[in-house]
């Protein structure tokens, strides 16, 4: 984050000044983008408890460490803004982005997005996945399939759990997506309860805590072995548009030879048993492909939106 003697002398040291500022922009200009890791970090959010997340995703030290050659640290933080503002001040390396998160990043510290994750299509209402890999998911609003809510109407003045607002699926598609409908969810007595993990979402609907909750298209599936029956208790009463997938995220300074190379080490490592076991349990990816910047422009435009909200 972007967060000074007499007439030839006079002269001469102006020169001088001037020449020294342009050689140390133009080396600055230069560094820019020539970071090289000696010890690469790795940060991911919980899409469900943060212990087991960590413990899952701990294996992807030693198999990025074989890739790059490099100590890798792999770690789990309490939510998308911290990942954003440790790229910032350069104490992450690569952050497991959804997209609102990758954008803001992209913004404030010219983070660069090199992978997006590919997931299962899902197939039906009961947060079944099928075998085609697509590079996109949807948000739905769930709630208790005995609650009486039908529509989005029916959910003002009701008390949903959401994640926290830099969450495209948790947060950004449904309350912008609401707002088209007519359902404000800062105006229309709505209380929101901010939860850590989508199971988190899913659990506090399903034992009647909230109203509703937000949550990525298949988070029910987070829950079933402590909730067998949650298909037959909750149920999905919206589905929004399609949200372009969570990224792979390097910070702004990271050289093109490293870029290339971490989103090399990621595309072979999910390619393999025990790799895609690990992404596959902690985020749902079933492998990873190139990204750019300008596939996330419709996650601008919904951010758009979303500042209209307290309008």
């Amino acid at each position: 984050m972007k967060f000074s003697k007499k007439a030839a002398i006079v002269a001469s040291s102006l020169l001088c000044a001037i020449s020294l500022a342009a050689c140390g922009n133009s080396k600055s200009s230069k560094e820019s983008d020539t970071y090289t890791p000696k010890e690469l970090t790795v940060q991911f959010v919980p899409s469900s408890n943060a212990t087991t997340i960590e413990a899952k995703a701990k294996p992807l030290e030693g198999l990025l460490k074989k890739e790059l050659g490099i100590p890798v640290k792999v770690s789990v933080s309490t939510d998308y803004n911290t990942i954003v503002e440790a790229m910032g001040s350069k104490k992450v390396d690569v952050g497991f982005l959804p997209p609102d998160a990758y954008v803001l990043a992209h913004k404030q510290n010219n983070a660069k997005v090199i992978l997006q994750a590919q997931r299962n299509n899902m197939l039906g209402d009961d947060d079944h996945y099928g075998n085609k890999k697509v590079d996109f998911y949807r948000s739905q609003i769930i709630v208790r399939k005995d609650s009486g809510i039908k529509s989005l109407k029916d959910l003002k003045g009701k008390k949903i759990a959401v994640q926290d607002t830099t969450s495209t699926a948790g947060w950004i598609y449904p309350v912008v997506e609401m707002y088209k409908k007519g359902v404000n969810i800062n105006k229309d007595g709505i209380k929101t309860v901010q939860v850590k993990g989508h199971d988190q979402g899913v659990l506090s609907v399903y034992n009647k805590n909230t109203d509703a909750a937000f949550t990525f298209q298949g988070a029910r599936n987070l829950v079933k072995g402590d909730a067998p029956d949650v298909n037959d208790k909750v149920i999905s009463i919206y589905k929004t548009k399609k949200i372009p997938n969570d990224t792979i995220t390097v910070r702004g300074d990271m050289s093109p030879k490293w870029q290339k190379k971490i989103a090399t080490a990621f595309k072979k490592i999910a390619k393999t048993k025990k790799g895609h076991d690990i992404v596959s349990k902690v985020y749902s990816h079933e492998g990873y492909t190139d990204s750019k910047d300008s596939n996330f422009d419709v996650i601008r435009e919904y951010d758009k939106t979303a500042e209209k909200l307290d309008k």
